[in-house]
């Protein structure tokens, strides 16, 4: 996974504060454990905006790279015990409605 994000390293603007380990792993602690992005963020001591971001970031160069994806179809055959329940778990950022706006 690193080697992926080290190909998309920008060579212009401010260093990020993350190394690229980090950014995996803060990554990697998101996907694994379900924890609110300010939870990991904290753990990190990056604000919550930047752990979006490096989030995004990773999916982003691991879906270009073609080595995150889910398969279209799921095998069939004996012996494959499909009795599963997936919860998408997924944060969805949000804009917050203005305040001349008027509440409905």
């Amino acid at each position: 996974m690193v080697e992926q994000l080290k190909k998309h390293v920008p060579t212009q603007g401010r260093p990020p504060k993350l190394s690229l380990e980090d950014q995996v792993l803060l990554c990697l602690s998101y996907w694994r454990e379900y924890r609110t992005l300010f939870h990991v963020a904290t753990s990190y001591g990056v604000s919550e905006p930047t752990a979006s971001r490096v989030v995004r970031h990773v999916e982003d160069c691991l879906i270009q790279a073609k080595l995150f994806n889910l398969p279209k179809s799921l095998p069939e055959g004996e012996g494959i015990d499909w009795n599963i329940v997936i919860v998408d778990a997924t944060e969805i950022p949000i804009q917050r409605p203005k305040k001349t706006e008027k509440k409905l």
